[in-house]
């Protein structure tokens, strides 16, 4: 038996490929890299501004099995979707419905363009799976540390992947390793997966495993935050913390000729899918259907989907869904509480000019991030907008240069100027958020040598002041320049004529104005802005 401590060769193999059969985990394939790759992962980590940490995928075929909708290729292309939630590592899980014993599992370390090839997705068949994608968070950058995880229960093979990161996990992990079972990580994925495989006290399984009754046993000890995808021999489940605060939604694989999305709701199910994102579904056909409810566990089978749980948070306590999936992490073309992340980006570019505005001749933004809230505020504003910076698609994140001076270099290499569009012009740049404040800075210096009079830095969400406890890679208090610097003064650090963010109020106001309006209870965790954290920091916490 080859354990999963021992997938690493002298030439560092970063991809793995298991046929998992009882408790054998045989390597099938598996590429090399060198260990400058490793390297640069543990530096790019280190010196990043700003992470997420993964995104999770599920799809599951509708009417007779074996079924001719390719499941591993549905899941490869929903996890190509989700690559800007996570580029360290990914996998994909898939079962063939039959065998409690048998999953196919194909992960590694790297983009999902180079770890799965037509070798490996025909490794892949099968009529139900689940993907990861992922930055890490609680486990470090290696192999061991890939999703899905696979573990062996007394019913069968189960795998999980997971986004989030539990706040609790010091006192789930030592309840876990109190009954006795060994965790070969210290991935938060893992300690779920584990704390999964008992049966809670009082739970009658004479006829088989009440996987509900488990998963809510482990939503009653951990509260937050996670999103999951659970699979099992034959049926999927979606699971979602009482708070929210990760996304997670629905969509349903409908024939080809199915034509618009609006009419999808007649049009049966070829399929189902899962997704930390709805971005994806209509490049593999699918149509979005809903999210998943805070604290609903949700069961899909080939037969379809359906609620079969939903664990309440304590009366006093709202919900939390991350603010800053709005502001920077989601595509722009995702479905959040019933409104795309784009118009919400560009409605908070308008509350940016109501709030600071500046006269000035053109706006113009920081691509590709800071796009939708700059047409917001040169809507509002009625001041022309026009591209002034040309990325170079070649060169590499700025954040795996190793020294600040390299970094700032990076980004005048980066970005070209369009000068023609600059010269002689004051103008508005538009960010979408500031971490460290090292980039901002060279973008300005190529801005007025290309001719501009005026630089007025505008961010379309508030000063960044506090670490994240829910999954994502936050800098600490002292890194964050939000920290060090006002806006005036970090208007002069940088070189720019003024610097404004928009108000931690303006934001709330702009993500909730449809909730508002329609009645619907909400609430969004704004930790990393105001300090308050949903369930209190982690040494605070009392479950």
């Amino acid at each position: 038996m080859l354990s999963s401590n021992n997938v690493s060769t002298p030439q560092q193999q970063q991809q793995q490929h298991v046929r998992i059969e009882g408790h054998d985990q045989q390597v099938v394939a598996s590429l090399p890299t060198s260990s400058a790759a490793t390297l640069s992962i543990a530096e790019s980590k280190e010196l990043t501004g700003l992470t997420h940490e993964c995104g999770v995928f599920g799809a599951i075929a509708c009417g007779d099995w074996p079924t001719q909708i390719d499941i591993a290729h549905v899941i490869c292309l929903g996890l190509v979707a989700l690559q800007h939630r996570g580029q360290e590592s990914a996998g994909i899980a898939t079962s063939e419905g039959k065998c409690s014993k048998n999953f196919n599992v194909h992960k590694g370390m790297g983009m999902i363009s180079t770890l799965f090839n037509d070798d490996s997705m025909k490794k892949l068949r099968g009529n139900l799976g689940i993907g990861h994608t992922r930055y890490s968070t609680a486990g470090a950058s290696e192999v061991v540390n890939c999703q899905p995880f696979v573990v062996h229960t007394a019913h069968g093979a189960m795998a999980l992947a997971h986004n989030g990161e539990l706040v609790n996990n010091e006192s789930l992990r030592r309840e876990v390793l109190g009954r006795g079972v060994g965790l070969s990580t210290h991935s938060d994925s893992e300690l779920i997966a584990q704390s999964l495989c008992c049966a809670p006290e009082g739970v009658s399984e004479h006829d088989g495993p009440n996987w509900p009754a488990r998963i809510r046993h482990f939503m009653m000890f951990a509260p937050l935050s996670y999103s999951l995808v659970i699979m099992l021999t034959d049926k999927i489940y979606a699971v979602r913390d009482t708070y929210g605060n990760r996304p997670l939604c629905i969509g349903k694989i409908v024939p080809i000729n199915s034509g618009h999305a609006g009419n999808s709701t007649e049009t049966p199910a070829d399929g189902w899918v899962v997704s930390s994102e709805s971005c994806g579904f209509l490049s593999i056909g699918a149509r979005y259907e809903r999210e998943v409810e805070p604290g609903e566990i949700v069961e899909l089978t080939r037969k379809g989907y359906r609620t079969v749980d939903i664990v309440e948070r304590p009366d006093f306590k709202r919900m939390a869904f991350c603010i800053f999936e709005y502001v920077y992490f989601a595509r722009s073309d995702s479905i959040f509480e019933g409104q795309m992340v784009y118009s919400v980006r560009l409605e908070c570019g308008r509350q940016l000019w109501r709030e600071a505005p500046v006269d000035a001749d053109i706006v113009s933004s920081v691509p590709e991030s800071g796009t939708a809230a700059a047409h917001g505020y040169a809507r509002e504003s009625n001041l022309e907008f026009a591209e002034v910076l040309c990325r170079n698609r070649y060169v590499g994140r700025t954040f795996i240069q190793p020294s600040t001076r390299l970094r700032q270099l990076g980004v005048a290499k980066k970005f070209g100027a369009l000068s023609e569009n600059v010269a002689g012009k004051r103008l508005v740049l538009i960010d979408d958020s500031i971490v460290r404040g090292n980039t901002i800075g060279p973008i300005i210096k190529l801005l007025r040598d290309a001719g501009a009079l005026e630089v007025h830095i505008r961010i379309a969400s508030p000063p960044l002041q506090y670490p994240c406890y829910m999954g994502i890679n936050i800098p600490t208090r002292e890194e964050l320049i939000a920290n060090k610097l006002n806006a005036k003064q970090l208007a002069r650090h940088v070189g720019a004529d003024s610097l404004a963010y928009l108000s931690v109020a303006g934001l709330v106001q702009t993500v909730q104005r449809k909730h508002v309006a329609s009645g619907k209870p909400t609430g969004h965790c704004t930790a990393c802005l105001t300090g308050e954290y949903p369930g209190g920091l982690p040494d605070e916490l009392s479950w």
